[in-house]
This record gives structure tokens, C-alpha cells and sequence, in this order.
């Protein structure tokens, strides 16, 4: 009875030892005696005890932070700056026997990378045109960790930190770029309405009953403001007929 109840007992441990339970994100990657058998899950299956190792590979999207890296850009300006990446792992066996440790060799990658393509560009496009050198990024990144089983679907730079000289340089810069466009705006305005004042004096040039009309109407927008005083503007003609007649020398 006793070795019976050992033997249950041994057979019950053996049954624990040899199952196994892979999440649906998850991969089982096993090895036997030292060799690859290959990837299985998610579910329930059997391990021999002992003789196989089981490693499990997460498959969901991870997202890892790219430590802040001081570089200088093409035009020598010295910036600060950090990413995220967006990386899942496509083959768990891939990612296991190519790479000691995926995460850390991607996080490794992405440093070197981003240093070196932020080098390679300016200023203003670093600025401007993130949207392009993250796609830049995302490519090489993805170029780079495909052998080992790695997708990279997105790279972010987060945060471009410049240096307090420039960023009070760059705000210097941009109010004189106001005041140029203020100017110029004030301009554009002073020649219309000098453009449109020759052209009213072509008019009443050539009629000068008009002149007589604007003088109306400035009376009538005096009288609407109930102004007490009026000062009515004579036309030089009706001046001339009350004036005295010259007298001749004879």
C-alpha cells in the first residue's frame, strides 16, 4: 500500500511537471536536451520533465522609452532629444535563439539610430519635419531587427529640448519676423488708400459737382454727431463773384 502511494504521488508530480499553459498572447518556445523543438500555444500542452525547457515569449505590443541623447545636428546646433518605440515580437523562436535579450538589443538599437539620424538633420526639419524623420527611424529600426523576429511599427520622437540661448535668439527672431510683416501689411494699406485717393481726385477733376456733393455729405454727418458749431466750406467761384472788380488804369 505504501508503494502504491508513493508511486501515485510521483505520478502526480511528474503530471504537474509536464503541463504546461501559454496565454493567448503568449508563445511557448521549447527546448530538448539543448535543442530547438519549436514554438507552441496558446493552450494546454505537455513538457517532459527535466529533459525539456520551456521559455516564454510575450507577443503584444511593447513600448519602450529611448533615453534622452545629447547630439548636435548637421547645422551644429547642440539638442536634446528622446523617443518612444512601438515593437512586437512577429517569431518567438527568432527572437530567442538570434538576440540574448530582444528588448535590451532593441533599446540599444534605437539609441545608436536616433543619434544618427538626428545628426544627419538640420534644425528647422528636426522641428518641422518630425513626421519624416520618424519614418526614417521606423525603417532603419525595423531593418535592423528584423533577423531577430522584431516588427517595429512606430517610432515617436517625444521631446526636442534646445538651449536657452537659442530658444531666446529664436524669439527675438520670431518678433522681428511680426514687426517685418506688421510693416509691410501697414504699407500695402498706405499705398491702396493713395491708389484709391488718385483715382477719387481723377473724378473730381473731371466733375466737379462731386466736390460739391462730398461737401454735403460731410455736413450731414457733422449735423447727426449734434454739433454746435459748423464750419461750411465755400467754393473758390462763389468767392470770385462777390469779389470787387479790378480797376483799370486809364
Amino acid at each position: 500500500m505504501g508503494a502504491l502511494f508513493i508511486l501515485i504521488i510521483v505520478v502526480l508530480i511528474f503530471l504537474f511537471a509536464a503541463i504546461r499553459v501559454v496565454r493567448e498572447y503568449e508563445r511557448g518556445v521549447i527546448f530538448r536536451l539543448g535543442r530547438l523543438v519549436g514554438a507552441k500555444g496558446p493552450g494546454l500542452f505537455f513538457v517532459i520533465p527535466f529533459i525539456d525547457q520551456l521559455v516564454k515569449v510575450d507577443l503584444r505590443v511593447m513600448t519602450m522609452d529611448v533615453p534622452k541623447q545629447e547630439l548636435i545636428t548637421r547645422d551644429n546646433v547642440p539638442v536634446t532629444v528622446d523617443a518612444v518605440v512601438y515593437f512586437r515580437v512577429m517569431n518567438s523562436e527568432e527572437a530567442v535563439t538570434k538576440v540574448e535579450n530582444y528588448i535590451l538589443a532593441t533599446s540599444l538599437i534605437s539609441q545608436t539610430t536616433l543619434r544618427s539620424v538626428v545628426g544627419q538633420s538640420e534644425l528647422d526639419e528636426l522641428l518641422i519635419h518630425r513626421d519624416k524623420i520618424n519614418e526614417s527611424l521606423q525603417k532603419i529600426i525595423d531593418e535592423k531587427t528584423d533577423p531577430w523576429g522584431i516588427k517595429v511599427s512606430a517610432v515617436e520622437i517625444k521631446e526636442v529640448t534646445l538651449p536657452e540661448e537659442l530658444k531666446r535668439a529664436m524669439a527675438r527672431q520670431a518678433e522681428t519676423e511680426r514687426e517685418r510683416r506688421a510693416k509691410i501689411i501697414n504699407a500695402e494699406g498706405e499705398f491702396q488708400a493713395a491708389e484709391k485717393l488718385s483715382q477719387a481726385a481723377k473724378i473730381i477733376a473731371e466733375n466737379p459737382i462731386a466736390l460739391q456733393l462730398r461737401y454735403l455729405q460731410t455736413l450731414s454727418d457733422i449735423s447727426a454727431e449734434n454739433a454746435t458749431t459748423i464750419v461750411f466750406p465755400l467754393p473758390l467761384e462763389f468767392i470770385k463773384a462777390f469779389a470787387f472788380p479790378e480797376k483799370k488804369e486809364g
